[in-house]
């Protein structure tokens, strides 16, 4: 079986998400758990179906309670993604979710992410459909349903609300760069990647995870909608701030972040690639973040830019010297995204990639977090001081 490794009532929806069109900015307060299915259709498991594949890996704000996707119904979720069952099951169609559920869900999520950022004529009328049933929505595009005048119309029948999440404040709300990132005196590392969909939110949060159980307090700062879907305590979709502001939006996310939570480590989200035309939101990540080092995630399998056969992926090196070329920081490790890669292959190109770069390197998803823990730890051997003591 491959492996990917990309890497819900009107009651509590005030403490889920602030507002209506406005959830972009996570407030770093605690939220509840709420009810959901996943719409992917024809997409779990692939690349356009991200948002989806990172729900069913890890969510702090929702219960999964199955995928939609016709195309694997009856399967297990957690084993298409991993090969380890988790519960959550596929299903054929909205009908037969709703069929296997003691009550309706809270939320309706739309679990992909395709380049156009729009919805299809039949997705547009399966949205509707789950608002009839008197579910929110959850909406991670670029076509803000709440615009709509026939959304908006629908959720008032039903009573219920669509959460855009990708859209931005206000232009009188949004942050400039001030060079306040400097009074963050904690390591700040970002996973950047040579593609977009290819793992860097995945593997960012494992290794937050990893971090936080050996006892150093790592928070991550989300940049994508997935993520703050997810339940990142502290993000913005970056890709949906006008460019004069992602610097600063980022920066004082990560500030607010740095204040309140007091941190050892803060880990920042990687979006596209910096080597990629048609991104470039990762310029913005190695200005707005100034981080002290990057995780580099590459797919060696990986041939072609996701969404663009023409374009030939780079080798880790030529990223390496662009982003530390363009950026006062240092590549302090690299991780492997196995798509389409035999175990055998993935341990082949690990000692590869440590012998020609000289740098960490190990498969986030699939092996151990420890030389995730051990990259870090190399780079920042202050970090030693703030582990818990031993004891004898």
């Amino acid at each position: 079986m491959e492996r990917v490794s990309r890497l819900s009532k009107p009651s509590p929806v005030a403490a889920i998400h602030a507002s209506a069109g406005a959830p972009v900015r996570c407030s770093g307060s605690r939220i509840p758990i709420a009810t959901a299915i996943v719409y992917c259709e024809a997409n779990f498991g692939a690349i356009d179906g991200k948002t989806a594949n990172g729900l069913v890996r890890h969510s702090e704000r929702y219960e999964i309670l199955s995928v939609i996707d016709s195309t694997k119904a009856g399967l297990d979720a957690g084993t298409v993604l991993d090969g380890k069952p988790n519960s959550i099951p596929i299903r054929r169609d909205l009908a037969d979710a709703l069929a296997n559920v003691v009550t309706v869900p809270e939320y309706f999520i739309f679990g992909m992410a395709p380049s156009s950022g729009m919805l299809s004529l039949r997705e547009r009328s399966l949205v509707l459909e789950a608002i009839s049933h008197g579910m929110n929505i959850i909406n991670g595009l670029h076509e803000f349903l709440n615009d709509d005048p026939v959304f908006k119309a629908a959720c008032k029948a039903s009573n219920v609300e669509i959460f855009d999440v990708r859209k931005p404040p206000d232009k009188k709300d949004l942050h400039i760069f001030t060079g306040d990132i400097d009074r963050v005196t904690c390591p700040r590392i970002a996973v950047l990647g040579t593609d977009c969909a290819i793992g860097k939110r995945t593997t960012a949060m494992i290794l937050a995870q990893a971090l936080n159980r050996c006892g150093v307090k790592t928070v991550m700062i989300g940049t994508g909608q997935t993520g703050l879907i997810q339940g990142a305590r502290y993000g913005i979709a970056l890709d949906a701030i006008p460019s004069q502001f992602c610097a600063g939006e980022l920066e004082a996310t990560i500030v607010k972040a740095f204040v309140v939570e007091r941190p050892d480590v803060i880990l920042i989200e990687g979006q596209g690639a910096l080597s990629h035309p048609a991104f470039s939101t990762s310029s913005f990540i190695l200005r707005g973040a100034s981080p002290d080092g990057v995780v580099l995630q590459h797919a060696p399998a990986r041939r072609n830019r996701c969404d663009f056969a023409q374009m030939s992926m780079p080798i880790p090196a030529t990223e390496i010297k662009l982003i530390e070329t363009f950026a006062e920081t240092k590549v302090i490790g690299m991780t492997i995204n196995h798509e389409n890669m035999s175990d055998a292959e993935v341990s082949s190109a690990i000692r590869q990639y440590e012998n020609e770069l000289g740098i960490p390197t190990t498969d986030a998803l699939s092996g151990s977090t420890d030389r995730l823990v051990e990259m870090v730890f190399l780079a920042f051997p202050e970090l030693a001081k703030v582990l818990p003591p031993v004891a004898a």
